[in-house]
């Protein structure tokens, strides 16, 4: 009662940040910023070794809070009981090895700890540390166990860690756990991380097939449903890889990053990762067609102003290939398509259509023209599944797409 007392007092979403002790914890400033910017009343929460990369001063000026490390601070007020207590979400960034061990373990020694132990909101841990430590058997199980009681863990980033070392381990990018703590919160506090314990693959982005050194044939999709579909399944708890094509976007946060190109790297590396996935949801644009020759040299324009003719060959069908075989027992697969209609069927029949011949679970069927979907923020589609049911998502950002499916993939799983 005295928590949700506290709560009403404030309409702004309550925030606890906390800040382990590593160097990375001067990038938690920048996450700070966009919390309070976006109108999140944030409480930072540092360990004593936080302080010694960022001073006091500098969250406070940040978050408009006292901060402290310490339960003996301001004790009438009961600091580690109520900051659990009142949050709407613990967001840890960075969450050392040893932090991570700590709040595995249930060890309450200082006000961070004791804040996790008491929160009954949704927790989440942006790991950073070096690889042999991020890989070690301990830090997984760690993991794991955090995990099993409902935590989200977000994977480390790849890339450049301090000194000359580079690998798993890097935080992800501040923007990146801000989307993933936005979408945590999107759900509220009393929604369990759905997919929890679900390995998620998804494709994103649009494949080119090219005919010469600098020109290809290709499509127009951004990637930007399916880096939304990544947030979402992160934020819901699953174990996501997301397989960018083309994508100029930065790495969702928590998320095993892989690249294609072409329709056929696209297959092959779809191919390999399937067999681990429990979903796989293709929403990339794949080219249907490639030249049938690759000019080793650019195509030059001829004086006769006649032009070049093409012969195409047709790719290979990822899409079908995947609906049918079930490269895992129990498999759920989750296909788009991008239709324009023709005189005599609309998008959504085609659609219908499709699915049957795919053999895929759930099919969300877009409208796609010159000025829809392909590179916007907003779209609009209606998710088709192998029983008959029909969900119309109607326009707004694509993160609510996103979420829509995924309640209905988590919907078809109960039942099949």
């Amino acid at each position: 009662m005295a928590a949700a007392a506290a709560r009403s007092e404030s309409s702004a979403p309550r925030v606890v940040l906390g800040v382990g002790g590593g160097i990375a914890a001067y990038k938690a400033c920048e996450l700070l910023r966009r919390l309070t910017e976006s109108g999140h009343d944030v409480t930072v929460v540092p360990t004593a070794s936080a302080l010694r990369f960022v001073g006091a001063p500098t969250w406070e000026a940040l978050s408009g809070h006292p901060v402290s490390a310490e339960v003996w601070d301001s004790v009438s007020e009961v600091p580690h009981v109520r900051l659990g207590q009142q949050a709407d979400l613990v967001v840890v960034a960075p969450a050392t090895a040893d932090l991570l061990a700590r709040a595995a373990h249930g060890l309450a020694d200082d006000l961070l700890t004791n804040t996790l132990l008491t929160a009954r909101c949704p927790v989440l841990f942006a790991p950073a540390m070096h690889t042999e430590m991020w890989l070690h058997p301990a830090t997984r199980e760690n993991v794991a166990t955090l995990r099993r009681r409902g935590a989200i863990v977000l994977d480390p980033a790849s890339g450049r860690l301090t000194g000359a070392d580079s690998g798993p381990g890097r935080l992800p990018e501040p923007a990146e756990i801000f989307e993933a703590a936005v979408g945590v919160l999107r759900r509220g506090s009393a929604i369990a991380p759905d997919l929890a314990g679900l390995r998620v693959l998804i494709t994103a982005g649009g494949t080119r097939e090219p005919l010469d050194p600098v020109r290809y044939l290709g499509n127009r999709s951004s990637g930007l449903q399916g880096y939304a579909l990544a947030r979402a399944a992160v934020a819901r708890g699953a174990e996501v890889t997301l397989i960018a094509a083309n994508v100029a976007l930065p790495d969702p946060a928590g998320v095993k990053m892989l690249r294609a190109g072409t329709a056929l790297e696209l297959r092959d590396v779809v191919r390999a990762a399937a067999a681990d996935a429990d979903v796989i949801v293709m929403s990339a644009a794949v080219a249907d067609f490639r030249p049938a020759d690759y000019a080793e040299a650019k195509i030059k324009k001829a004086d006769d102003s006649s032009a070049p003719e093409l012969t195409l060959v047709q790719n290979p069908h990822i899409l079908r290939e995947l609906g049918r075989e079930r490269l895992r027992a129990g498999q759920t697969v989750v296909g788009f398509a991008a239709e324009t209609g023709d005189a005599e069927h609309s998008a959504l029949e085609l659609g219908r259509r499709k699915l049957a011949k795919y053999g895929v679970d759930l099919l969300v069927v877009n409208e796609v023209g010159m000025d829809k979907v392909f590179g916007r923020p907003e779209t609009e589609a209606v998710i088709v599944d192998a029983a008959g049911t029909e969900t119309a998502v109607p326009p707004g950002p694509k993160s609510a797409l996103a979420e829509e499916i995924w309640d209905r993939v988590a919907a078809w799983r109960a039942r099949n």
